[in-house]
């Protein structure tokens, strides 16, 4: 019961954080120290992770029905080929290769080494400083349909960032489309189709891991954290969007320096332990 109360409340928190320029992965890591959880594992973040990017897949079915049919028909009829479409198709594939190449070869690190809270404080820190430079030099005139080969690539190097916890996902390749000279819902909107790939795929990988992986729970909770995650991350989808047309991300790289540097002055007092 008690293992199962844990796991609706990371759900909550991996819902909330997954979309937002915050860190899900920092959050899973630091508050259930806070709490005297211990570290919940890798395993068992990638895997509730699949929760919220099912949530992407259901907010996002019709761009992502139009992308994918789009790209199998250029594949077999070259009218289809400059399509936006079936270039977007290409731009999330190539965009997900650096995360997905980098992932498999780093695992051991990954999951070990950048899991240290001095490096996750000190990340939120410095990521969120550096969304905040992108939003305020960002040009913001470009829409989702100028996208380019060249800025896909680059928007995928910034998400493999997020490799580290404390990066954010999300936040890397905002910050990366913003200094590119997106706006902010088409920067964001493109965040969230590149992650697909993968964090699906990560959390495909990562299931083996759960019933005997370096983490406190089975199958039940597990399970339970994911579909809590779905729901709190849908809304959470459709919340940033409506936010991002109209105002900056200012408030999430305030929040990023308060968390990062409450975690390493918690860090350096022994209240918490790396």
């Amino acid at each position: 019961m008690i293992d199962l109360l844990k796991a609706v409340l990371l759900g909550v928190l991996q819902g909330l954080t997954e979309f937002l320029p915050i860190s899900s992965s920092a959050h899973l890591r630091i508050f259930p120290e806070l709490l005297g959880w211990g570290d919940p594992g890798a395993a068992f973040t990638a895997v509730i992770q699949i929760g919220t990017e099912l949530a992407v897949l259901i907010y996002f079915r019709k761009d992502i029905w139009r992308i994918g049919s789009a790209w199998c028909r250029s594949l077999v009829k070259p009218e289809w080929r400059g399509t936006l479409d079936a270039r977007m198709g290409w731009f999330i594939i190539v965009g997900s290769l650096p995360i997905v190449l980098l992932g498999v070869a780093l695992k051991d690190i990954i999951e070990k080494d950048f899991r240290n809270l001095w490096i996750i404080g000190t990340t939120l820190i410095v990521l969120g400083l550096v969304l905040g430079v992108a939003d305020r030099i960002g040009r913001a005139d470009k829409a989702i349909t100028k996208i380019t080969l060249r800025d896909a690539v680059l928007m995928g190097l910034a998400q493999a960032m997020a490799l580290i916890p404390g990066v954010s996902r999300s936040g890397a390749t905002i910050s990366m489309g913003r200094i590119l000279g997106y706006d902010r819902e088409a920067a964001t909107r493109y965040a969230f189709l590149l992650a697909i790939p993968a964090v699906v795929g990560a959390g495909l990988f990562e299931l083996k891991e759960i019933p005997h992986g370096h983490n406190d729970f089975g199958w039940g909770p597990t399970i339970t954290a994911t579909v809590v995650s779905f729901v709190v991350g849908y809304a959470a989808i459709a919340w940033l969007l409506r936010y991002v047309s109209t105002k900056s991300y200012t408030p999430f790289v305030v929040y990023r320096v308060l968390l990062g540097t409450m975690t390493l002055v918690l860090l350096w007092q022994g209240v918490l332990t790396a």
